[in-house]
Formats: C-alpha cells, sequence, structure tokens
C-alpha cells in the first residue's frame, strides 16, 4: 500500500512563509505572496518562532493574509507556551475566521530551560480540541526519515499517532530528497490505522551551505550522490539552482505519481524557484 490510497481527489498546494522582522521584508513578502497566489494554493502558513518569539509578528502577518482573501495557516508551538496566552491566540485567529492551525512542538530557544506548560505537539493538539472543538483544521508535522531527537523510528511513528489520537486532520513532513522514505513511512503509517493525509514537504535548492545547513538543524538527509553533484557546483550558484530544479521537480513529479495528496513548499520567503517547480509541474 502507497500514498495513492490517500483518497485527495486532487493534490493541493501550500507555502510556507516566516514573518517578516522589517518592513522592508513585510513588501517582499506580499510581493512573495501575490506571486505564488497564481497557483491558487489551499492556503499560506506562517511559522512562530522558538519560544514564541515572533508571536505578535506571526500573528500580524496571517491576519494580513487572511485579509488579502487567503486561507491562512498560523504555527502554534508548545514551546514557551501556556494556556492563558494559547487561549487569547485561538480566539483572536476565531475573530478572524482562520480555520487551520499548523500545531507543532517547537524548538527549545538557546538558554531557555523549562518548555511551559505543554511538552508535546500532542498535547497542544488536545488543548485546541478542547477549547475550539471542530473549529480548526489541524495540521501537524511527521518525519518519513525520523526526528532527530527521537529514540528510534518505532517511537516517532508512535508520537505521530499520538497526535492523530489527539484530533490531527493532516499532517505536513519534514523536507526530504528520498521519495522510497515518504513512501515506506506512509505505508508504515497506514498499517498502523493511521488515515489521515500526510503531504510531503518541498525544500526549493538554491545554496548548497544553507541546505546543508537546515538539513543538520531537522535531521533531513542530502543524500550523498545529491550532494556530491551539489558540492562539485562550487560557488556557481545558476548550476547549482538549474540542477536543484530539475532534481526537485522530479521528486515532485514522483509524489504526485504515486498519490500524494498535495505539496507543501518551504519557500524562506521566495518565490522564484517554487514558483517554476509549480508551473514544470502544470
Amino acid at each position: 500500500m502507497t500514498s495513492s490510497t490517500q483518497g485527495h481527489p486532487a493534490p493541493s498546494f501550500s507555502f510556507e512563509f516566516f514573518p517578516p522582522q522589517t518592513p522592508a521584508g513585510v513588501d517582499k513578502l506580499r510581493a512573495v505572496r501575490a506571486q505564488l497566489a497564481q497557483f491558487k494554493p489551499a492556503f499560506f502558513s506562517c511559522t512562530f518562532g522558538a519560544g514564541g518569539s515572533t508571536r505578535d509578528r506571526t500573528l500580524e502577518t496571517v491576519l494580513e493574509m487572511q485579509g488579502e482573501g487567503h486561507q491562512a495557516a498560523p504555527h502554534l508551538s508548545c514551546i514557551g507556551s501556556t494556556r492563558e496566552n494559547l487561549r487569547a491566540i485561538l480566539a483572536q485567529y476565531r475573530a478572524a475566521d482562520i480555520r487551520r492551525i499548523v500545531a507543532l512542538r517547537g524548538d527549545l530557544p538557546s538558554g531557555m530551560a523549562v518548555a511551559g506548560e505543554f511538552s508535546y505537539a500532542n498535547e497542544l493538539v488536545e488543548f485546541i480540541r478542547r477549547e475550539t472543538g471542530d473549529w480548526f483544521q489541524i495540521e501537524v508535522a511527521a518525519y518519513p526519515e525520523v526526528h532527530p531527537q527521537a529514540r528510534s523510528a518505532a517511537a516517532d511513528l508512535e508520537n505521530f499517532k499520538r497526535k492523530v489520537d489527539a484530533g490531527a486532520d493532516a499532517a505536513i513532513t519534514q523536507f526530504f530528497y528520498n521519495a522510497d522514505a515518504y513512501d515506506y513511512f506512509v505505508e508504515v503509517a497506514q498499517r498502523m490505522g493511521i488515515d489521515i493525509p500526510i503531504v510531503p514537504g518541498i525544500m526549493p535548492i538554491a545554496s548548497y551551505s544553507n541546505l546543508a545547513r537546515f538539513a543538520g538543524n531537522c535531521g533531513a538527509e542530502i543524500p550523498r550522490w545529491l550532494a556530491k553533484r551539489l558540492d562539485s557546483c562550487g560557488d556557481d550558484v545558476e548550476s547549482i539552482r538549474a540542477f536543484g530544479l530539475d532534481v526537485v521537480t522530479a521528486l515532485c513529479e514522483r509524489l504526485l505519481k504515486n498519490g500524494a495528496p498535495g505539496l507543501h513548499f518551504y519557500t524562506l520567503n521566495q518565490a522564484a524557484l517554487t514558483t517554476e517547480i509549480c508551473r514544470r509541474l502544470g
């Protein structure tokens, strides 16, 4: 059994941003959203910094996106959150008619020793469901190549199942370049009785050094053949981007052909590469 059994009638696209820090960044993100809106995404998501460090900017960004007529999906993190401040945030999102949340454990900021009132994402999902019923569609994270802090692959899948049992509606994976890892993850999840859509997370390749840093932080694997090819490009940015476009487009084509329910692009607030990949996918 592969991802083709997940049952979505047509693949959906979504795009992830981070909240800009400067007025110039705000203007740039508006232009990026306008460009990516042509692909009629299911939603635009916006990240929530470590320990809630971008809480206000995340709120401002998603309210602006929602005001433009887009479906906005703010991230919410356990780390550094209390029931009281989460209640307030959820109330603001409901008042703005936001219907989708990406619920994550989040990262512990440097120097922070205590996580907060919640330790795991399944506790956050349970809290959102208890407070708001079915108002929000809740997306959670999944790790085809295993969460870097998981005790084992089996333990990681059990953690994923706890989030689903707590009330998650869908999952977005960490980015990957090995389609077999995704197919196997979906197959095992289905055998465990997990039947929610598991959407592949896609990272366009703009820079080998940046990609290596992101992969190191989140436990994603850069296959040896891909690393060697990217390394051989040296500082030739155009060659890296051209090769990356071919690799990522081929990955997306294979995932969609095998029945992935959609694609979620980690845009890093850039439009050009994601736009080209979407155009190549038709």
